[in-house]
């Protein structure tokens, strides 16, 4: 990890320690202020406790002008995108999309969707639907790799973080209690449930929040019916193309409106806020993976819509391209993010019992 990172954030968290007027902002202060020490392990934890709401900066007296020059969320979103980085593998992967980000989606989206159209220009596939195009075998054997590649990616990266930041066992109380504040949200709420100031100063909004429980809930409705179509193409002999009032179309089409929207305002607030209060390297990676998730949703509806018609095949391989992208790219995008927030968490909650 970068030692310049460190010791910065290092110094503000010192500051911070001293300081305790931003305490019941989220979780990051109780966590920081019952240390004496940040080792880079508590640094690593904090940083990726934080959610960047940036109210803690507004709240500062010890901000620029001040001989302190605090900027917190700047500091501590510098170390978090360095652990991703650090954690990520393969590694060097992470820090080119990083850098590169709506580059390389755009890239990869539109290379998988080539690809896919050639597939198509050799001849039907023999099926009903979309299995006309491409045909079911052919979709497990492409996509069941994808799928699989990111979560052994993933979990090769949590391990090194649950190392790293020196991770107990962990209980169902653990777990309990972190999908409990990520179900909500909770430190997007700013402590005080007015939420947090990320697109306009001193201005309290939760539209911050409320986006990103649009496009987690999005994206767990689009998983869920997946998971459906699964359950019924192998454990009822029932293939898609499914009907509007079946259980994926039920679960999906929701899902997929909530991702849209959600991805829409993210990009909106993302566009408005302060560059210099995050990671200002990692702006075009954090963009490019909003705006995937966002052709993944817009295109899967559009190919429900249209599926019926002479467009449905160029839908389909600009879908399944965006899909596949999505998988592939997963461990070097802000979809890890997730993950490891997820992660951070959990030893919060580790640590809030073992103060008790």
């Amino acid at each position: 990890m970068q030692t310049d990172l460190l010791q910065e954030a290092r110094r503000q968290a010192e500051i911070c320690n001293a300081c305790r007027y931003c305490e019941g902002y989220c979780s990051v202060f109780p966590a920081l202020h019952q240390e004496r020490f940040f080792t880079d392990g508590n640094l690593t934890q904090l940083a990726n406790l934080c959610h960047n709401c940036r109210g803690c900066y507004y709240a500062c007296q010890y901000t620029a002008p001040h001989e302190f020059d605090l900027n917190l969320p700047k500091a501590l979103a510098e170390v978090r995108q360095d652990s991703w980085e650090r954690f990520a593998w393969p590694g060097p992967l992470a820090q080119i999309f990083q850098k590169n980000g709506v580059m390389i989606a755009v890239a990869t989206v539109l290379g998988f969707a080539v690809l896919f159209l050639a597939m198509r220009t050799l001849g039907s596939a023999g099926g009903d639907g979309f299995y006309a195009v491409l045909s079911h075998n052919a979709m497990v054997a492409i996509f069941l790799p994808a799928f699989l590649f990111p979560l052994f990616s993933i979990a090769i990266g949590l391990g090194r973080y649950w190392e790293g930041t020196d991770g107990k066992r962990i209980t169902l109380a653990h777990i309990v209690g972190a999908f409990g504040s990520a179900a909500n949200m909770k430190n997007l709420a700013g402590g005080h449930g007015d939420g947090c100031n990320f697109e306009d100063e001193d201005k309290f909004s939760n539209a911050r929040r409320l986006a990103h429980q649009a496009v987690m809930y999005g994206f767990l409705l689009c998983f869920a019916a997946t998971s459906a179509g699964t359950i019924l193409h192998y454990g009822f002999n029932l293939p898609a193309p499914y009907p509007l009032w079946s259980l994926p179309k039920l679960l999906g089409v929701p899902g997929g409106i909530l991702m849209v929207l959600g991805t829409v305002e993210l990009a909106r607030l993302k566009l408005k806020a302060d560059r210099n209060l995050g990671a200002s390297s990692a702006w075009g990676g954090e963009m490019g993976f909003v705006l995937l998730l966002f052709l993944v949703a817009l295109s899967g509806l559009l190919l429900y819509w249209l599926g019926g018609t002479q467009i449905m095949p160029l839908m389909l391989a600009i879908h399944l391209g965006s899909v596949l992208s999505f998988f592939l790219l997963t461990p070097y995008t802000k979809m890890a993010h997730g993950f490891y927030r997820l992660a951070a968490l959990i030893r919060d909650e580790q640590r809030k019992a073992a103060s008790e």
